[in-house]
């Protein structure tokens, strides 16, 4: 397995980048913005194809590089179901797992320090944003920070897991690396508590300043979401009620973008093809399925995805592939939903 640690000094940010092997699929936790361009040439050296970039929250004291890497590279990006950011194209919650060829990390949401907290569990190791650190936790009081629930979150979940896990957390400013749930139970001075209540009341108390960054951090991390308006604007979008009236029509195929685990959760819209959004230039090339469809009948391509993000900027590459009549569902599987849209099981 390639797995690697790398640090933003300004921000105290740890960014982790993790494939099963050399030439494969990567996925990154908690990128810094400033940093995209050393991501992306160690991605380079490594031989690998970055499929997903994930955040463990909306981070406070940096600029996430989610955006830059989802337009360099077309990356799917990753995050809570309660986060407010709007470049998150596929939504996690308890229980789901993030996957790339050869890995998979285990979803474990721990609020506390906001309430889109999350925690990322792969093997041996836990990638723990800012709910755990290496001798004290996240703050807890911006962002519906809840100390009562990061109580919760660290002792009923975290601390369950085996004492010999490896602890990564998103951000350290003494210079520690790494520890372990063994560690942390017996040195962490914040855990050194009898009852949530206490733990509540210690972190009430901190008395912190607010991050030096977060009037710029968060409000640029809420909103750095690929404009589905501009792909509107091009034409290139229908409403979910426009496509309501598609379905069924000869000339039409409505493509789903997600994976596999996404339509067995959520649905999927009845007689939808699925082409998964990682395998989509090929598909769109000359001699990739899709493009054969189109060629072959006429038909539109309608692309839809969960909130369509993905299906956004897969219209914009079958644009540019020649598939000039392919359009995409403004809002995805979402506003479908909401339009009382039929579902299927797939």
């Amino acid at each position: 397995m390639i797995f690697r640690q790398l640090f933003d000094s300004v921000s105290g940010t740890y960014t982790y980048l993790i494939a099963s092997r050399r030439g494969g699929e990567a996925l990154i936790i908690d990128p810094v913005l400033e940093k995209v361009d050393r991501y992306l040439k160690l991605v380079e050296e490594l031989d690998l194809k970055l499929v997903k970039a994930v955040d463990t929250h909306l981070h406070a004291d940096h600029i996430t590089g989610l955006g830059a890497l989802r337009d360099r590279t077309h990356c799917i990006t990753v995050m809570g179901e309660q986060t407010l950011a709007d470049v998150v194209s596929m939504r996690v919650a308890e229980g789901d797992r993030v996957a790339i060829e050869g890995l998979s990390l285990d979803v474990l949401y721990t609020p506390g320090h906001t309430d889109d907290s999350y925690s990322f569990l792969m093997g041996g190791r836990v990638f723990t944003g800012d709910t755990l650190l290496i001798r004290g936790t996240g703050r807890t009081d911006f962002q519906n920070g809840n100390p009562l629930q990061q109580y919760d979150s660290i002792f009923n979940k975290l601390l369950k897991l085996p004492d010999e896990t490896l602890v990564y957390p998103a951000h350290d400013y003494k210079g520690d690396t790494v520890s372990t749930i063994g560690e942390e139970k017996l040195f962490n001075p914040r855990l050194k508590v009898r009852s949530a209540d206490e733990y509540a009341d210690l972190m009430n108390n901190l008395k912190l300043p607010n991050p030096k960054m977060m009037d710029v951090a968060v409000p640029a991390n809420v909103h750095v979401g690929f404009h589905q308006d501009e792909i509107a604007r091009k034409g290139w979008a229908v409403s979910a009620a426009e496509a309501l009236a598609l379905r069924g029509r000869p000339d039409i195929a409505i493509v789903d973008l997600r994976e596999k685990g996404e339509r067995e959760k959520h649905g999927t819209i009845p007689g939808s093809l699925h082409a998964p959004y990682p395998d989509l230039l090929e598909n769109i090339s000359a001699g990739g399925m899709l493009h054969e469809l189109a060629a072959a009948t006429g038909k539109r391509i309608v692309f839809y995805c969960a909130f369509g993000e993905r299906s956004a900027m897969a219209v914009q590459a079958a644009q540019d592939a020649g598939l000039t009549t392919a359009c995409h569902i403004e809002g995805g599987i979402a506003a479908w939903k909401k339009a009382n849209g039929p579902m299927a099981t797939p």
